[in-house]
C-alpha cells in the first residue's frame, strides 16, 4: 500500500476524529485528534493499517497545556505519521494507549513523571526515570514549576 492510499484510507475511516491534518513536509504528517478518540485511533493505526509505533513525545507548551505526539510508520514507507493531543492544564489526564500497544508503557511511564500526566489505565504507572522518593507534584519539565 501506498502513503497516498494509506492517507486516504486514513481520513475516510477516522476523519470525523481529525481536527487538523497537516503536512510538515512531505515525509513527517500530522493529525490533531481530541483526546477521547486516542485510544480508538492509535488501536486503529497499529491493528487495522498494520503502523509501528515508533514513540510518543511530550511538550509543556504556552498555550496552558501539554502536548502528546504519538508517532508511527509504516513499514518499507518513508513517512512518519504522528497523531497530536492537547490536554490541558491542571486536569493533565488522557487513556494511555499501553494497553493496545505494549510498546508505550515506558514513554508513558516517562512522560508521566517529567510533565505530571495521567494516563488512565496504565498498567505499570510506577517511577522510571526519577528516584521513588522524587517529591509529589514536582514535574522536571513542566512551565510552571
Amino acid at each position: 500500500m501506498t502513503w497516498a492510499e494509506i492517507a486516504k484510507r486514513i481520513k475516510k475511516e477516522r476523519g470525523d476524529q481529525i481536527l487538523k491534518w497537516f503536512e510538515h513536509n512531505p515525509k513527517r504528517i500530522y493529525a490533531d485528534i481530541d483526546p477521547e478518540n486516542l485510544l480508538d485511533f492509535a488501536r486503529y493505526l497499529f491493528k487495522d493499517l498494520n503502523a509501528r509505533f515508533i514513540i510518543a513525545s511530550a511538550l509543556d507548551t504556552p498555550r496552558g497545556g501539554v502536548e502528546i505526539i504519538y508517532h508511527f510508520d509504516f513499514l518499507q514507507l518513508p513517512q512518519v505519521f504522528s497523531i497530536r493531543v492537547f490536554v490541558r492544564k491542571p486536569e493533565l489526564e488522557v487513556e494511555s494507549i499501553s494497553p493496545v500497544i505494549k510498546g508505550a508503557e515506558w514513554i508513558e511511564r516517562e512522560i508521566a513523571e517529567l510533565l505530571g500526566i495521567t494516563f488512565r489505565n496504565h498498567p505499570n504507572p510506577i517511577h522510571l526515570i526519577l528516584p521513588n522518593d522524587w517529591p509529589e507534584g514536582n514535574y522536571p519539565l513542566r512551565r510552571d514549576q
